[in-house]
C-alpha cells in the first residue's frame, strides 16, 4: 500500500514515499493435527484454524524462550508479539540466552510462576527441565515450539522435528543418483529438535545412496559453525552440507572463500532470510520452511483458548513447506520470517 504525503516550505516541495505493509487478518490458518502425542512417528491431519478476533479479558502471559540469537526465534517472538497485540493481552517474554541456560531458564520459570501471570509458553532449553523444577506447578503451561516431557503439559505448538528431518533426507534421496557423503552440522547435542532432525534424516535415508559421514554440533552462533565446518573440510570433502540455518549461512561464504560453491551442496533444516536469498541464487537447494511466525501467533491464539476454557489441543502447529530454488518471492512468506526491520520485542501491553 502506498501513501503520499506532500508538505510545502516556500518554494521547495517534499514529497515522501512511506511503503507500509499490511497483513491482512486471516479467515482461517492451515495447520496439522498430529497424534500420538509428543510422538516422533505421528499421524497428521489436516486442520482449518479460525483464530481468535479479541480475547475475553487483558489475561497476562510469561514466554520463556532459549535464545534470540537467530532467525527462527526472531521469528517466532514476530508472531506471539503482533498475535498478543491483536488479541490486546500482556505478555511478557524472556531469554535463558543459550540452550545451555538450563539454570537461567529454572529461574525464569519461578519468577513467571510467583508473578502474576495466568499462563506459561514454554520454548524448553531441554526437554525433561520440568523435572529439576522442585516446586509444584500451579499455572498452565504450553510447550513453544521445543519437546516438553511432562505429564503437566498437554499442550505443544510447534512441528515435529523428527518430519523435519525426514524431509531433508528424501529430498537428497531423490536427487543422489550414485553413492553420496554427507556432513551435518547442528545445533547442541540432544537439546532443541536437532536429534530428532538427525533421526529422521537417517531413516529416510536408510538403504539409499545417501551417508552421513560425519556430525558436527555447536550452538546456534555463525562463528562457532564456521569454526566446526573449517575443522570438517581438513577430515573430507562432502557433496552435501546439511545443517540448521545458521550453519547454512556460515556454509555459503566459507565454501565461496575456499572456491567449493560448485562441488558442495547446502541443505537447510528450516528457513532464515539469508538461507531464503541463497534459495533465490542457487546457493542453497532445499530448506523446510515450517512457518514460524504462525507458530508465534498459534501458541499464543491457544494459550488464551484455554485460559477461556477449551480443552488441551495436544500437537498442533502449522504444515511444514518443502522449499527449494523455485521459492516464492519473500512477500509471500509472511507467515513464514520475521520483516527484515523488526527487532526483538519482550513485552506486549494491553490496552
Amino acid at each position: 500500500m502506498y501513501k503520499v504525503f506532500s508538505a510545502t516550505l516556500g518554494i521547495a516541495i517534499f514529497i515522501i514515499n512511506c511503503i507500509c505493509q499490511v497483513e491482512a487478518a486471516p479467515s482461517s490458518w492451515l495447520l496439522e493435527q498430529r497424534s500420538p502425542y509428543n510422538s516422533q512417528v505421528q499421524e497428521l491431519k489436516s486442520l482449518h484454524y479460525t483464530p481468535l478476533a479479541t480475547a475475553s479479558k487483558a489475561w497476562k502471559v510469561c514466554a520463556l524462550v532459549p535464545h534470540l540469537k537467530d532467525a527462527y526465534w526472531i521469528g517466532i517472538n514476530y508472531g506471539l508479539m503482533r498475535h498478543a497485540k491483536q488479541l490486546n493481552i500482556h505478555l511478557d517474554l524472556y531469554e535463558a540466552n543459550s540452550y545451555y541456560g538450563v539454570s537461567r531458564q529454572l529461574e525464569q520459570l519461578e519468577q513467571c510462576l510467583q508473578a502474576d501471570y495466568d499462563a506459561i509458553l514454554l520454548g524448553a532449553v531441554a526437554p525433561d527441565i520440568l523435572s529439576f523444577y522442585p516446586k509444584k506447578i500451579t499455572k498452565p503451561i504450553i510447550a513453544l515450539v521445543n519437546q516438553l516431557s511432562s505429564e503437566r503439559v498437554n499442550t505443544r505448538v510447534g512441528v515435529n522435528w523428527y518430519q523435519m528431518g525426514s524431509m531433508v533426507g528424501e529430498f537428497i534421496k531423490r536427487n543422489a543418483k550414485q553413492q553420496v557423503q554427507v556432513a551435518l552440522l547442528t545445533g547442541p547435542k540432544k537439546v532443541g529438535g536437532s536429534n530428532w532432525v538427525e533421526q529422521g534424516l537417517r531413516a529416510a535415508i536408510n538403504d539409499s545412496h545417501v551417508q552421513i559421514k560425519a556430525i558436527r554440533h555447536a550452538d546456534n552462533n555463525r562463528n562457532l559453525h564456521r569454526k566446526q565446518l573449517q575443522l570438517q573440510l581438513k577430515d573430507f570433502v562432502p557433496e552435501y552440507i546439511i545443517g540448521s540455518a545458521v550453519a547454512i549461512e556460515a556454509s555459503v561464504s566459507l565454501l565461496k572463500q575456499k572456491g567449493l560453491t560448485e562441488k558442495i551442496k547446502l541443505v537447510s533444516t528450516y528457513l532464515s532470510p539469508a538461507t531464503l536469498r541463497g534459495l533465490y541464487r542457487g546457493k542453497v537447494i532445499y530448506a523446510n520452511d515450517d512457518q514460524v511466525v504462525l507458530q508465534g501467533k498459534l501458541a499464543v491464539d491457544v494459550i488464551v483458548r484455554e485460559l477461556e476454557g477449551a480443552k488441551p489441543f495436544g500437537d498442533i502447529g502449522p504444515k511444514i513447506i518443502p522449499l527449494d530454488n523455485n521459492a516464492p518471492a519473500q512477500s509471500a512468506l509472511t507467515n513464514s520470517l520475521a520483516p527484515a526491520e523488526f527487532y526483538p520485542k519482550y513485552k506486549v501491553t494491553a490496552n
